[in-house]
């Protein structure tokens, strides 16, 4: 049997023209890339005017986030440099993602950790990969504060948060995955917006792509940040950032000013959606689409109903909406990216009980049956 195959599969395989990699360059992999294109056919409907709604499931990498796509191309251009080691700061899916692949490439991992910050899914992946976990009190910005001097000192170790240029890179290959599924690229793709890596990374890989004619047009890029961590849409850092989605839960992110450029490029915004709205999102895709997410991912699913409630933006934060003038028959892309066992603890705290234990007996089950 021909296994050739399995030798082609992950980001670096797939898209390697497209990458900073050489011969030279180690892959460390582990088939990453590739997650399925998802039509939400009752987003489409609540969207109406013919237009089609996707889910970009990133939760489907092998760590469950789309941190991956970055993280096979941050850690093998580390390993091609002669680490040993590598360092981040995390809310949570970094840290996963780069605990699995620094153990995959058979080097030391330092993971600086927000204490009671983290979603517990989240921690044990980082434990479990062999990670040196370390919390500290403070939050993420003050975590990424201290891995950029980890940088800056001349210590034997490479950072793998979104500063590395890498991780970007690797990230880009989600926008190649929807213009090859699609035929085209979107009329607009909504996003959560953490540390903007991610909106970032997307709008690069969708202007390398139009530049090579694989498509005719580019998107307009819409951002969701948490009311609570929201420095992008109200411009300024937010020093204490709350909300329940733990994963975009940063004041000060990492790539603003490329997220910044990507939304004014494309014509596109920044806008904000409560906690409510993040978690009646996650439950309504969950229920409705059969599509588990954790918080963070549901941002951008809470975003895109806040735009359609009643045919009009639900504020005047919402101006202008993306929806406003979109066209009729368009095509929606929402990313949504982290897998939903990320953070299980949030929907028990939701309140999600079960039934007291019935007998068993079929007189019991056919009761419950009607």
């Amino acid at each position: 049997m021909d296994r050739s195959f399995l030798n082609d599969r992950g980001v670096i395989a797939r898209w390697r023209p497209f990458l900073p990699v050489t011969d030279a360059t180690p892959v460390v992999s582990l088939n990453e890339g590739s997650t399925p294109l998802i039509h939400s056919p009752r987003l489409s409907q609540i969207v109406g005017r013919g237009c089609r709604v996707f889910l970009k499931y990133e939760g489907l990498n092998p760590t469950g986030s789309f941190k991956d796509r970055g993280m096979t191309v941050a850690i093998s251009k580390a390993l091609e440099a002669g680490a040993k080691a590598v360092i981040c700061a995390s809310t949570g899916n970094t840290s996963a993602s780069a605990a699995a692949y620094a153990a995959r490439a058979g080097i030391a991992c330092y993971v600086l950790l927000p204490a009671g910050k983290i979603a517990l899914g989240k921690l044990v992946q980082g434990m479990v990969h062999g990670a040196r976990c370390v919390t500290i009190d403070g939050n993420f910005d003050d975590a990424l504060r201290l891995v950029r001097q980890a940088a800056d000192s001349g210590a034997p170790v490479a950072v793998v948060n979104s500063i590395n240029p890498h991780r970007i890179e690797g990230q880009k290959t989600a926008a190649f995955e929807i213009i090859e599924d699609l035929g085209e690229a979107p009329d607009a793709h909504f996003l959560p917006v953490g540390n903007a890596g991610n909106i970032s990374a997307y709008w690069r890989g969708y202007n390398e792509f139009h530049a090579l004619g694989r498509s005719t047009k580019l998107p307009r890029m819409v951002g969701f940040q948490a009311a609570g961590a929201a420095p992008i849409f109200h411009g300024k850092v937010v020093e204490q950032p709350e909300t329940v989605a733990s994963a975009i839960r940063i004041g000060n992110p990492a790539s603003w000013e490329m997220a910044t450029a990507a939304v004014r490029d494309s014509h596109g915004t920044v806008d904000i959606v409560t906690d409510e709205e993040i978690l009646s999102a996650q439950r309504w895709l969950a229920a409705n689409e059969g599509i588990f997410v954790e918080p963070a991912s549901a941002a951008s699913v809470a975003g895109l109903l806040k735009c359609t409630r009643h045919g009009q933006p639900a504020s005047e934060v919402c101006a202008p909406c993306p929806l406003r003038q979109f066209p009729d028959e368009g095509v929606i892309v929402c990313t949504v990216t982290g897998h939903g066992l990320k953070d299980a603890d949030t929907v028990l705290k939701g309140g999600a009980p079960l039934d007291a234990p019935i007998q068993a007996t079929w007189e019991a089950i056919s009761a419950l049956l009607g």
